[in-house]
């Protein structure tokens, strides 16, 4: 089975099992492909289990920063799907890795983070100073004064992600370092502009959409971590061997899984369980990339029951 210009549809045992066959590592997206909130997907467990039980190499790749990779093992483990923590990355994690190891940051120098506790916790992992984050000082609604506000000089990156609580404060604080802290770096863990939220299909904002502010008031854009970028994808190849030519990525966006999928040379496949739907494949729609495959859900696969 070859891919197609135009996107092939996957809904026979024999495509199941001939897209099996080609791929040995699968990287998948989490929200919209493998759960909905706290809802999983039908048929995903026993997909999963199909692939180990083939010595297929499984590996998650969300943009999702609010959880650790440990929190994430806690939801897999909640919701019955195998998962090691090994096999997760997030673009919390994948931050506070080019924050160590790309940028270096020194002992001496701090992280005012814009985002929560997932976030918090890999930045200590990698032995990371931060301020903000879930500090009950940015918690108020009462803006900020400048006046009573003295900037920390040791701030020298400025770390925005999906932060359901945020507040002016705390974007003014950011905006704030970024314009007077010579230097200071801003980062976005991603630049997913939307979440999908429920098994309704619904929809809420994402961690780009956090960022947006600051990214309008100091006219600058973030260095973006996660998916589509290819830092993420380096941060996978430090800690796995793979073959990229029989690597599949499965998700649910074109602008960033698919997107990130072919920025790094891996196979491709659209799952229509989460935010793009069949008509946003179509040429009049512009699709900023075009999957080789597409799914009605991941669960679709999971009919083919057999063992190579």
């Amino acid at each position: 089975m070859a891919p197609s210009e135009y996107p092939l549809r996957l809904q026979s045992t024999t495509d199941y099992k001939a897209f099996l066959d080609r791929y040995d590592t699968f990287m998948f997206d989490c929200d919209g492909v493998l759960w909905h909130g706290d809802h999983l997907e039908p048929g995903v467990v026993e997909v999963l289990k199909l692939l180990r039980a083939n010595n297929k190499h499984v590996i998650f790749v969300t943009n999702n920063a609010t959880k650790s990779r440990r929190n994430y093992k806690t939801k897999f483990d909640k919701l019955g799907v195998q998962a090691e923590v090994d096999e997760i990355f997030g673009s919390a994690y994948a931050s506070a890795v080019y924050i160590s190891s790309v940028l270096n940051l020194p002992k001496n120098e701090k992280v005012f983070v814009i985002g929560m506790a997932g976030l918090e916790e890999e930045l200590k992992e990698e032995g990371i100073n931060f301020i903000g984050g879930t500090d009950p000082a940015d918690l108020h609604t009462n803006g900020l004064d400048l006046n009573a506000f003295t900037p920390d000089p040791a701030v020298s990156v400025v770390l925005c992600g999906l932060d359901v609580g945020v507040t002016y404060a705390k974007l003014a604080k950011g905006f704030q370092y970024l314009i007077r802290n010579p230097g200071c770096r801003f980062i976005a863990t991603n630049e997913d502009s939307t979440y999908p939220a429920g098994p309704g299909g619904g929809l809420l904002p994402g961690a780009g959409s956090i960022s947006a502010p600051l990214r309008y008031a100091t006219k600058t854009n973030p260095i973006a971590i996660g998916k589509p970028n290819k830092t993420m994808l380096d941060c996978i190849k430090a800690k796995h061997n793979f073959d990229p030519a029989r690597t599949v990525m499965v998700g649910d966006r074109l602008d960033t899984d698919i997107l990130f999928g072919k920025h790094g040379g891996l196979g491709t496949l659209l799952v229509l369980s989460g935010v793009t739907s069949e008509r946003d494949l179509a040429a009049t729609s512009n699709p900023v990339a075009l999957p080789d495959f597409f799914i009605n859900s991941l669960g679709d696969i999971s009919q083919l029951n057999i063992k190579s």
